[in-house]
This record gives C-alpha cells, structure tokens and sequence, in this order.
C-alpha cells in the first residue's frame, strides 16, 4: 500500500508539471523555444513507462504515463502544427 501510495505522490506531481506548459501552449498557440526532439524522444520514453507499467500491472504507472502521454502529445501536436 505504502508502494502504492509513493507511486500515485510521484506521478500526480511529476503529470501535473506538464499541465501549465499545454495549457500555455494551447493558449499562446506559441512553440518556438520548444525542442521537437526533446517532445519526440520524451513521448518515446513514456511509451515505454507504460508498457512497463502494463507489463507490472502497476497501476500508478499506467495512469501517470497515459495522463502524461496525453498532455506531451498536445505540445507535440501544437510544435508540428505551429512550429
């Protein structure tokens, strides 16, 4: 439980820190100092985190990175779009 706990504290707070950046994003419309590279390899990275996840049945994991997966793909999406 106490796992449980520490997982859901550390992707509460590590999803919740992309959230000003989309919203600013989405807001502005402005992508400029935003690395695509950066985005790409982030959303990668996530990727794997939930298929880790899965693969542990952890659902802390699972969640946290479906969140973030969302949030990063609209900044993504608004640097391809935008640039």
């Amino acid at each position: 439980m106490v796992i449980d706990i520490i997982g859901i504290c550390a992707g509460t707070l590590t999803t919740a820190a992309f959230v000003p950046q989309v919203f600013q994003v989405v807001k502005t419309r402005s992508t400029h100092d935003i690395s695509l590279v950066m985005y790409i390899t982030f959303i990668m990275g996530i990727v794997f985190w939930l298929a880790y996840g899965v693969l542990l049945g952890a659902w802390p994991v699972i969640i946290a990175n479906i969140i973030t997966f969302i949030l990063a793909l609209v900044v993504l999406v608004m640097k391809l779009k935008h640039g």
